[in-house]
């Protein structure tokens, strides 16, 4: 992270070249997106764009991070540690499927898991500003509700995990390969309701069962 950002040098025209660069990389893709197209939605010459970025992995990391970080942000924010699980988890699961179910979370995997063996700095930056800030957020709530006795859980990293992974069932792989081109709400719905019920129905507590009764 630190090598990362000793490479990119903020200026006037930061946050101008990175809202331009997100742009075109939705618009356009990683490989698609050409440097000229970036400056000129941004409004800066390339001389400008450069002296920001030496990179355009650089540049879409930077724009892959800050996605990331508000997307974390955001959900942390309506996480309420008061709220039973059933709440909280399908409030949990809606906030991180809007994320992965988008363009822009598709690509920015993609590109991860593309440039892994040339630039794994990407997949780095992107794990440490959202998924392992949000990871935390999961493993604290259930903490506070494993207190509470709505929750019977031993290994709360591996519980975060597993919920992550209930989350991405069925419909995403199909996205990720091209199967399917986009999701409908009911589609979604049906599984964050798997996703929370199977996960109830591992750990859930008699505080839980009380809740739903």
């Amino acid at each position: 992270m630190a090598t990362a950002q000793a490479q990119i040098r903020k200026g006037r025209k930061f946050d101008q070249v990175v809202d331009g660069a997100r742009e075109i990389f939705l618009r356009d893709g990683f490989e698609g997106a050409s440097v000229d197209d970036i400056a000129r939605a941004a409004g800066v010459s390339k001389a400008t764009l450069y002296s920001y970025f030496s990179d355009k992995r650089l540049l879409f990391m930077e724009v892959a991070t800050r996605q990331c970080s508000e997307q974390a942000r955001i959900s942390i924010e309506r996480i309420d540690s008061t709220r039973p699980p059933q709440e909280v988890l399908t409030l949990i699961a809606q906030q991180f499927l809007g994320f992965i179910y988008s363009d822009m979370g598709q690509r920015i995997f993609r590109i991860c898991v593309a440039e892994s063996d040339r630039f794994p700095m990407i997949g780095q930056e992107f794990y440490h500003s959202g998924p392992m800030i949000m990871r935390a957020a999961v493993v604290d709530y259930l903490k506070q509700a494993a207190g509470r006795g709505e929750l019977q859980i031993e290994d709360y990293n591996l519980a975060a995990d597993q919920f992550a992974e209930l989350c991405k069932a069925d419909l995403w792989p199909k996205l990720i390969f091209g199967i399917i081109t986009s999701v409908t709400a009911p589609e979604k719905e049906r599984v964050i309701d798997g996703a929370v019920t199977t996960f109830m129905a591992r750990y859930g507590g008699l505080g839980a069962a009380r809740v739903t009764a």
